[in-house]
């Protein structure tokens, strides 16, 4: 059992930054891929980034790319999303999330989910 722990999350004015940690704890971080995904008020989850491991590729979301820089620290058993040039459309409630499988967490079939961490963009 992996156990994620998000963290960073608050308000923030369109422009600004914010950077989410997750860390996780329970197994061995390392053989994991782990990404991000949020949820906004009436809308379905949505994916927003991974890293794998060791080769540390990171993919984004359209919505996100050019903003959003997703890594990953083993020794701490923690990944980042640092989030740039925030929009009030990236208002939602962000995940964490890890699986052994890259292609399974980008369909969103994830082993482990943490509990959400509120971000808020206003206008």
């Amino acid at each position: 059992q992996v156990q994620l722990i998000e963290s960073g999350g608050g308000l923030v004015q369109a422009g600004g930054s914010l950077r989410l940690s997750c860390t996780a704890s329970g197994r061995t971080f390392s053989p994991y891929a782990m990404g991000w995904f949020r949820q906004a008020p009436g809308k379905e989850r949505e994916f927003v980034a991974v890293i794998t491991w060791p080769a540390r590729r990171a993919d984004y979301a359209d919505s996100v790319k050019g903003r959003f820089t997703i890594s990953r620290d083993n020794a701490k058993n923690t990944v980042y999303l640092q989030m740039n040039s925030l929009k009030p459309e990236d208002t939602a409630l962000y995940y964490c999330a890890a699986d052994r499988s890259r292609a399974e967490l980008l369909l969103g079939s994830v082993d482990f989910w943490g509990q959400g961490t509120q971000v808020t963009v206003s206008s």
